[in-house]
């Protein structure tokens, strides 16, 4: 029997010494394979700007521009069969990067029924899919001759919370509207043209101060080409306004552009039939 409590003693092994900066110019010893690929970083995602205070979650970005573009794009399915199809946009800023799809809620019977004057709820949603803001807009008669039933947009950011309204405001002949903040209180004034803003290519709503002394920015709508015009009601729209304005009121002053849209510049199929 072997005695486990004892152990031979280790034979002497030779002790080798390399020089450091040799070794590292050694060649690679080849395994037949090929070298792996050099390590390159993945590229950094835009950073998120900071929330400031009092900024509803989601509308970070808005505070550090001054001018979005609006695109509605092009519903094929509407040219072919005259049908009037929910609007989808995709707001960008000035360099094309996209900042939010805004996406109309269906509802069939109301667009057949009543065309552009259909009262509608749009859903903005940001790059990560989710919903920052909420437009609604009731159902309203359309003539100047009942000053009593208005336009009236909501705006909501978180959806559910009202960040600002835009009210149309009664005149014969010029488009008007006031944007109110949350508590209703009038912030700015929108100005349209004197002529049907259908008949020129581009037009310009200026947001001027309450007193209508200054202009601060401007809704304006972009010609789209004859093609797009003649088949389609699909509109482009840039929205300028101080880098500085309320976070709130920028986004009011968009809901205003999806108003602005529906109320000049989207065709009754009725009427064109």
């Amino acid at each position: 029997m072997e005695n486990q409590g004892t152990t031979e003693p280790l034979p002497h092994m030779p002790v080798y010494y390399v020089d450091l900066p040799d070794a590292l110019n050694l060649p690679p010893v080849s395994s037949g394979a090929a070298p792996p690929p050099p390590y390159t970083p993945a590229p950094k995602a835009m950073p998120m700007p900071a929330q400031p205070a009092d900024c509803p979650p989601g509308l970070e970005y808005l505070t550090q521009i001054d001018q979005i573009l609006v695109h509605q794009s092009v519903n094929i399915l509407e040219i072919f069969t005259g049908w009037e199809m929910s609007n989808v946009y995709t707001v960008k800023d000035r360099m094309g990067q996209k900042v939010f799809v805004a996406i109309e809620e269906d509802n069939i019977l109301s667009m057949q029924a009543c065309g552009p004057a259909r009262p509608f709820t749009i859903h903005l949603y940001d790059n990560m899919g989710k919903e920052v803001l909420t437009l609604t807009r009731p159902l309203r008669c359309t003539s100047c001759c009942f000053p009593c039933c208005l336009q009236e947009l909501e705006v909501q950011s978180p959806p559910g919370t009202p960040i600002g309204y835009v009210v149309q405001n009664w005149h014969p002949i010029l488009p008007k509207f006031t944007i109110l903040n949350e508590w209703r209180n009038p912030q700015l004034k929108i100005k349209g043209p004197f002529c049907n803003c259908q008949c020129i290519p581009d037009v310009t709503f200026e947001v001027k101060s309450l007193d209508e002394h200054s202009v601060v920015g401007h809704i304006s709508r972009q010609w789209s080409g004859i093609i797009q015009e003649v088949l389609t009601d699909a509109n482009n729209f840039g929205i300028s306004f101080p880098v500085d304005l309320d976070v709130k009121i920028k986004a009011v002053m968009m809901g205003a552009c999806f108003l602005i849209d529906f109320m000049f510049f989207e065709k009754n199929k009725k009427k064109d039939d």
